[in-house]
Formats: structure tokens, sequence, C-alpha cells
């Protein structure tokens, strides 16, 4: 399978927007019609999509579920969804798969609440992505607004025992900065496990997605794309086709 790029869907009010490094008040609204958005990159030969309730995330639980319902409705079984924000439970996330949602992403769940996610793991096995967003090496939680004392490698080592399908890393300072993607802390830690990683946060153009593929053997299975993709900075199709071709 070609390296995975993947676009990013971030719900905030029921539009789609893009934040600047995490910080609700730094937000761009690309679009208000989520759906139309997430059709618009199957079109353009998306493989996976990846949507994150911001509402959600701060709020603790979800608040955009009737717009991620349309989305699934809209997408079917076409592709593979992940869905992120707020997922706290379980039974949010079995409600989350029950859309037909394929992977649930629980970020600030799995540190602060270490028992969810080994049952998680447990009643929802190859369905669980867990999201580890850092900041200088030190694991954030609660849609980034707070840095705890965890070190990403430590955490990630853990989550592989309790059975997760992937590790999604952000680097936060990166993210929708354009500022080119942390490849040196994403291959140090695809290195440190044997599950996959998923790179996220400051791809800015063709050149990061080139270098992740190189770092594709080390474990790094594919990328989220945000605002390189929505201000067109990367071609989407361009995008995807060079990452097919270098998979044939």
């Amino acid at each position: 399978m070609s390296f995975l790029l993947i676009p990013a869907i971030d719900l905030k009010n029921g539009q789609c927007v893009r934040l600047r490094q995490g910080e609700y008040d730094k937000v761009t609204v690309f679009s208000d019609n989520p759906v139309e958005v997430s059709n618009k990159w199957i079109k353009k030969g998306a493989s996976r999509l990846h949507i994150v309730d911001l509402d959600g995330a701060a709020a603790g639980y979800p608040k955009n579920k009737q717009i991620i319902k349309k989305i699934m409705k809209s997408v079917g079984d076409d592709i593979p969804v992940q869905v992120g924000g707020g997922i706290r439970d379980l039974d949010t996330i079995e409600s989350t798969l029950d859309m037909g949602v394929t992977y649930v992403v629980i970020g600030t769940a799995a540190v602060k609440n270490p028992g969810l996610l080994k049952d998680a793991c447990a009643a929802f096995l190859g369905h669980v992505i867990v999201s580890i967003d850092a900041k200088d090496g030190k694991v954030a939680t609660d849609g980034w607004s707070k840095l705890s004392g965890h070190e990403v490698i430590d955490l990630a080592k853990k989550y592989e025992d309790d059975g997760v399908e992937a590790i999604l890393y952000t680097d936060i300072g990166r993210d929708g900065m354009l500022s080119g993607v942390n490849l040196d802390a994403t291959l140090k830690l695809a290195q440190s496990i044997s599950i996959p990683v998923i790179a996220s946060g400051g791809v800015a153009d063709m050149s990061d997605i080139k270098n992740l593929c190189k770092i594709e053997p080390e474990g790094v299975m594919g990328t989220i794309l945000g605002r390189s993709i929505y201000e067109g900075k990367i071609d989407f199709e361009t995008a995807q086709k060079y990452v097919e071709d270098t998979a044939s």
C-alpha cells in the first residue's frame, strides 16, 4: 500500500476550519459545508479521512456529531474514516464506530485515564488510534491547552502494549504553521515502537511529503494534511499520484 495522505477535516461550530498551533482564537474558516469538503478530497483520490471535532476536544464530549453522521452517510463505505475530539469514554467510542467510522482517535483520555485505553483496545481491537500531541518532547492534553510531564516515546511504548492500532504524532509548535514537518522526532518515535506512526503538524509542501515517504520503511505509514492542501501549497492530486508512483 502507498504512503497515506490523509486530508484533515477540522470541525468548529459546524464549519470546516484550521487552527494555528491548536489555538482556538487563531482560526481560519475554509468551508461551511464539511460534507462537500469530504467528498471533494475523496474525488481527488484520498484513501482515508481524518475528522476532528475541535469543539468536542475542548468540551470533553462530542459536539459535532450530527455533521459527522452526515459525512459518514455521504462517504459510506468508500474509504476508512478516523474521528477524534472529545472521545473520552467507551460509550462514545461505541457510538462513534456505530456511525460507520473505522478508527476512533483518543488523545487526552489516553493520558488521563489509562484504564479506558486498555478497555477500549480490548473491546474494539483494531479500531483505536492514539493521538500524541507534543510540544518540546512533552505530551499535551485538553485540546493542547495543558502540558503533561510525560515523554512522548515512553507513552507510545505503553500504548503499544495496550494494543492500539497506530500512533498519530503531532508537533503542536508546527501545526497549522506550514513550517515543515518535524521529521527527526517523527522518525525517532517510529523507530522506538513497532506499530505504525502517522505524522501530523507543519507539512508545508511536496518536499515534506517526499521526505516522509523516505522514512515510510521505518514505520511512518502516512501524514495528515491540513492548511497546506486548503491553501493550495500542495496540490492533493499531484501529491497522491507521487505517493502511488513511489509505491509501485
